[in-house]
This record gives structure tokens, C-alpha cells and sequence, in this order.
């Protein structure tokens, strides 16, 4: 495959998006990024930072984040020293053992011969308490009241609202198409037919013409439709607001 720092280049630039951008989303800095991107490792603070910045740099650009981290893994990651150490090589408390004296055969059978006298004695015992146990009469049980105080649940934290809108399009039937970025022109008046997708887009405010509503919206992963309309419609899509109609002085015009 082709080199990890050439593959986040390349998908950056081919989704036309900064670094800045990559950084704002992310919160990597960017010269860690940069870093990520000509593969500069001794740059990065060690290789856990490393795969944690390679996976979250790899997500935000719908890149394959196992494949970039097993990659860097089989290139760049040495054996620990005890990997390294050969497979014959004895260990100090081995020669301590192979040193000590053996002892004789006697030894161990007269280990085996009191461990069982004690058990005996031990069986025996706790046969007379279980006897004495069985005559004692039973105590009375004790009342007692246990309160239980219901603990509310933390409330649920809001999860943060992304800087950056992702957008990709899906015709469900024949629909004119005209979507700008800024100043940017993404799809130039385009109709798409059923089953046609645009590629991935990224930026902080899109602004959209479409002729009907035969079109599919997938923002941030989400599937969104637009409202049935046999008349053209507008919309705006921000991080912020999310998705807002346009009026018709409003609308992106593309050819």
C-alpha cells in the first residue's frame, strides 16, 4: 500500500480541506498533523500518541484507521527488549534452582504422611462442632430495617456539536444539483440520475439548490430528506443550526 503520511496527504488535499480545518476538528496541532503527514515520527511525543493521532486523523478523512494503524504497527513499531531476548538464554533463577541440593525420596513421604495425620485431626474437629451445632437451639432472628436511598442518575451530557459539516448526495431520481462552499463551486449544475452519489464533501457552511426533492442528504452520517416539492428548494447547512430552508433571492445559481 502506498505510504501512510502520502495516503492522509492526499485524501486531505482531495477533500480540499486545511489543516487548520483538520486541526480545529480534531484538536491534534497542527505541526503534529504535519508531522503525521511526511511521517516524521521522532517529532510525535511516542508511539501510543502516535496511533491515537493516526486513528483520529484517519477517521476525519473517511480513511480505514485499523489498516494506516496496523501499517505503522508492521513498519515502525521495534520489539520490546524482552522480545528481543533469545529464546535459549536461562534465566538467573533458573541457575539458582539448578544449584540447590536436591532432597532424598524420605523427605517427601514424611511430608505427605503428617499432612495427612493433620487432616484427620482436622475432620475430626469440625464433625464434633457441627454435632454441638445441630443440638444448640436456633437464635432468633434479628428485625432489622434497611433503608434504601434512590440515587438519582448523572444527567446525560451533551455531546459537543462538530465545527465541521460533512455532506454527501444521493439522487433518488433525476434532480438538478447546484451546491457551493463560500466561494467555492462543489457541483456546478449538475442533474443526477437514481442512484447517483457525489463524492464527500467538507466545509463550515454549504449552501444548496436542488430542482425537486428526489435527492438524499447524508450530513455528519446522518440521512436527512428534504420536504416533497415539485418546485425547486433552498437550503443552508451549518454545524450550528444544522439544516435551514433558503428563500428563492437566497439560493446558490449555477449554471
Amino acid at each position: 500500500m502506498p505510504d501512510i503520511g502520502a495516503s492522509l496527504r492526499e485524501a486531505r488535499m482531495r477533500a480540499r480541506i486545511d489543516v487548520a480545518e483538520i486541526e480545529a476538528q480534531t484538536k491534534i496541532r497542527a505541526k503534529y498533523l504535519r508531522a503525521l503527514e511526511n511521517e516524521e515520527w521522532d517529532l510525535l511525543p511516542g508511539p501510543t500518541y502516535v496511533k491515537s493521532f493516526l486513528r483520529t486523523y484517519a477517521e476525519a478523512l473517511d480513511l480505514d484507521a485499523k489498516l494506516l494503524v496496523d501499517e505503522y504497527k508492521l513498519r515502525h513499531e521495534r520489539l520490546s527488549e524482552v522480545e528481543l531476548q533469545p529464546i535459549n538464554a536461562a534465566a538467573p533463577g533458573r541457575e539458582r534452582r539448578r544449584q540447590t541440593p536436591s532432597l532424598p525420596p524420605w523427605f517427601f513421604i514424611a511430608v505427605i504422611f503428617v499432612g495427612l495425620i493433620v487432616a484427620l485431626y482436622l475432620l475430626g474437629t469440625t464433625g464434633d462442632e457441627r454435632a454441638d451445632d445441630a443440638t444448640a437451639p436456633a437464635p432468633a432472628p434479628a428485625t432489622t430495617t434497611t433503608t434504601t436511598q434512590a440515587t438519582a442518575p448523572p444527567p446525560p451530557q451533551e455531546r459537543p456539536r462538530p465545527r465541521v459539516v460533512r455532506l454527501r448526495l444521493e439522487a433518488t431520481g433525476p434532480v438538478y444539483v447546484c451546491l457551493k462552499a463560500g466561494d467555492r463551486t462543489l457541483v456546478d449544475g449538475q442533474t443526477l440520475q437514481a442512484g447517483q452519489r457525489t463524492r464527500g464533501f467538507r466545509s463550515r457552511r454549504f449552501r444548496l439548490t436542488v430542482g425537486n426533492n428526489a435527492v438524499l442528504l447524508r450530513i455528519n452520517g446522518r440521512r436527512r430528506r428534504l420536504a416533497p416539492s415539485s418546485d425547486p428548494i433552498g437550503v443552508e447547512i451549518t454545524p450550528r443550526r444544522g439544516l435551514q430552508p433558503l428563500s428563492a433571492a437566497k439560493r446558490p445559481v449555477c449554471r
